[in-house]
């Protein structure tokens, strides 16, 4: 049976919360949509990862100015997917920071990448119109790592290591061990893994459990406000990377194509995850990717809206 293009037809509006996660850190979720997370210092805020529009982004805001008067001086972004980035202009922060490895992926392939996402799931950019003309920019990158005080709160800004994409970083709040994980880490959502180094991501997982979080902000689900829980979801995104590239692996070393590997990948993930968010859009998608890593594709295709749905005409079919 076809399926309708990616999430074009989920338009169904999603019931949010904004928990506590720490002292003054706050998670911002939405049912398995797109996360962010809020630090609230002395004298000013951080805010990781900024929505989708600036219309997406002012929900955010209302919440934050429930909690704090403290201006918003930062906008972290974890990696550079339009339906994070695209609302940080509602912020006015001071500073927009990112990794120097995403922003060399803005410059790469930042246009096109818009363009795939605005048209896979178009309820997450309501407002679209809104966005500034042209794509967000990091003011601040950094290599490896770089720390920021919000009074004396400190924040450490790192790349663990590649996984959800090259230029993922993580916000670990020392004084409160909690950390905003962004897409390395998702809790009963499917991740997505279109532009992910999947052999690497695994081994970024264990850089984040070394910190032994009390808590974490992952990319979407649920705020994990315990080190059980956090080891929950940091063992079901392993997991599903895992099975993921696993399948792959096994259906190119047998010479098999790329819808052959997709049924029999479809076959070893179902019975786990068809249950989680976004399963059935980032399939076709992390198949693709999965496939071309196993057969010695490093760096991850640019997806294009054009290539997005040839690919899923390809594997999942159009109605």
């Amino acid at each position: 049976m076809n399926k309708q293009f990616a999430s074009t037809g989920d338009l169904t509006e999603k019931s949010s919360a904004f928990v506590e996660v720490g002292p003054d850190l706050y998670a911002f979720t939405a049912d398995g949509d797109p996360n962010t997370g809020v630090i609230v210092g002395d004298d000013c805020c951080m805010v990781v990862d900024a929505q989708a529009t600036p219309r997406m982004a002012k929900d955010v805001i209302e919440h934050v100015r429930a909690v704090t008067d403290k201006p918003i001086k930062y906008v972290v972004l974890t990696h550079y997917h339009a339906v994070r980035v695209l609302g940080a202009s509602a912020y006015a922060a001071q500073s927009i920071v990112a990794s120097d490895a995403t922003y060399q992926l803005i410059v790469e392939r930042g246009e096109q990448d818009k363009a795939s996402e605005i048209g896979r799931f178009p309820r997450l950019f309501r407002g679209k119109e809104e966005i500034p003309q042209g794509l967000t920019w990091p003011t601040i990158s950094f290599k490896e790592e770089m720390t920021l005080f919000l009074g004396r709160r400190e924040v450490r800004l790192m790349q663990l290591g590649r996984g959800h994409t090259a230029g993922d970083i993580v916000a670990w709040v020392p004084d409160a061990n909690v950390m905003f994980t962004g897409d390395l880490v998702e809790y009963q959502s499917a991740c997505y893994c279109g532009d992910a180094h999947l052999r690497d991501w695994p081994q970024t997982l264990d850089r984040i459990v070394d910190f032994n979080p009390q808590a974490i902000v992952p990319g979407r689900g649920d705020a994990l406000r315990t080190r059980a829980d956090v080891r929950g979801a940091v063992a079901m995104t392993r997991d599903f990377v895992g099975t993921l590239y696993t399948s792959a692996e096994l259906a190119v070393a047998r010479d098999l194509t790329l819808r052959e590997t997709f049924e029999e990948t479809r076959r070893a993930m179902d019975p786990k995850f068809e249950g989680f968010a976004i399963y059935e859009h980032c399939l076709p998608f992390n198949v693709s990717r999965a496939f071309d890593e196993a057969s010695g594709v490093d760096t991850p295709v640019v997806w294009t809206a054009e290539r997005d749905r040839e690919v899923w005409g390809a594997l999942q079919g159009l109605v």
